[in-house]
């Protein structure tokens, strides 16, 4: 094998890797023969947090929430309506295209769906060095054919694959092996920033645990840092250092995945870890049935964007504030986040009591 690019060392500076600060990223809704702009999908919301150097952030949410747009505009695969995205405190946003260039080395993303991901005419060798073909300069000398499948080889062994499989075509491959050649294509430029868009739900739960393995080994083997978006908060429970949970494109809920777990403040967080199954017999559990549709990000409820299908506002009387007034994303002590009125008055007793919690 040849020689790896070593590992970045963590910068001294406590500054995040990424910052990201009022984010809105809105579509169009066109109508018309002439196509007017009647509205707007607000898929991501005026959305502020900061992941730090070297941890993994779990974003969590249902379907459609925003989570995958939130990832895809940082990455400026999506047009950003307004905010700003600081990478080292740099402006991702207002970057020429010459400039953003060069910083997409520093970020990659791995692609949810294993298959559709990968060009079927392409050879391995071809998808992953692609991108070290794209970057090539004279310094790095990518330009160079069988300097450039050399890494390919070598990131092909990185990630638990043969290094003869360079040569064959994704319709060879599992879903498992062709995730593993997606992850290689992002590793390949050496990035330290990865936007992992749901890695995993698209795999048999066996190959799920094998992969999140591996993500994790490639975390302190390439001093990596994920934003790593899924719905299957057991998932992210594993891998994450901190979990944000969004609701129709705004973040309700931030802290340590310890804290959050243990004792969580919001009550759409509350509903969403009574879904999940305990591998314990003995724990009997209910869950929280949340009623009525989710709410239309081209139209939004008024107040707390959650109130129309709140369990706990029903608990205390359908107070009008919830409706009239839109909650502040406020820090609730130890660096954990929510917006809701009530999150004081959520305890661990009625958390447990809420959905059910007993030991036979």
């Amino acid at each position: 094998m040849s020689a790896l690019p070593a590992a970045a060392a963590p910068a001294a500076s406590p500054r995040p890797l990424l910052e990201i600060e009022n984010l809105k990223t809105y579509f169009p809704i066109q109508a018309g023969i002439l196509r007017r702009t009647i509205g707007y999908v607000r898929a991501v919301d005026d959305v502020s947090f900061e992941i730090r150097r070297g941890e993994v952030f779990g974003l969590v949410g249902e379907s459609g929430c925003g989570k995958t747009t939130l990832g895809r505009t940082v990455l400026r695969l999506e047009k950003a309506t307004s905010g700003q995205a600081l990478l080292d405190g740099r402006n991702l946003f207002s970057l020429s295209g010459a400039e953003m260039r060069q910083v997409r080395r520093r970020m990659q993303i791995i692609f949810q769906d294993p298959i559709g991901s990968l060009n079927p005419r392409m050879p391995v060798s071809d998808i992953i060095g692609e991108g070290l073909l794209a970057q090539a300069d004279k310094e790095n000398g990518w330009g160079d054919r069988k300097l450039r499948d050399d890494r390919v080889r070598d990131y092909l062994d990185v990630v638990g694959l043969r290094r003869d499989y360079a040569r064959r075509y994704p319709h060879e491959f599992s879903g498992g092996q062709r995730q593993r050649i997606g992850i290689a294509r992002a590793l390949a430029l050496a990035p330290e920033f990865v936007f992992a868009d749901e890695p995993v739900s698209a795999l048999d739960v066996s190959i799920q645990s094998q992969i999140l393995n591996l993500l994790i080994d490639l975390r302190e083997q390439f001093n990596l840092t994920y934003l790593f978006v899924a719905h299957n908060l057991s998932v992210v429970q594993y891998i994450s250092d901190r979990v944000g949970v969004m609701y129709i494109g705004k973040l309700v809920e931030l802290a340590d995945v310890s804290d959050l777990y243990a004792r969580p403040r919001h009550p759409y967080t509350i509903a969403l870890l009574s879904a999940v199954p305990d591998p314990d017999p003995r724990v009997r559990k209910k869950r929280l049935v949340l009623h009525g549709d989710i709410p239309s990000p081209a139209n939004p409820p008024s107040g707390c964007r959650f109130h129309t299908r709140c369990w706990f506002r029903e608990r205390l009387g359908n107070p009008p504030r919830c409706a009239a007034e839109a909650p502040a994303f406020r820090d609730l002590g130890g660096g954990h986040l929510a917006a809701c009125h009530y999150s004081e008055e959520i305890t661990r007793d009625l958390v447990a009591q809420a959905v059910g919690l007993s030991t036979a």
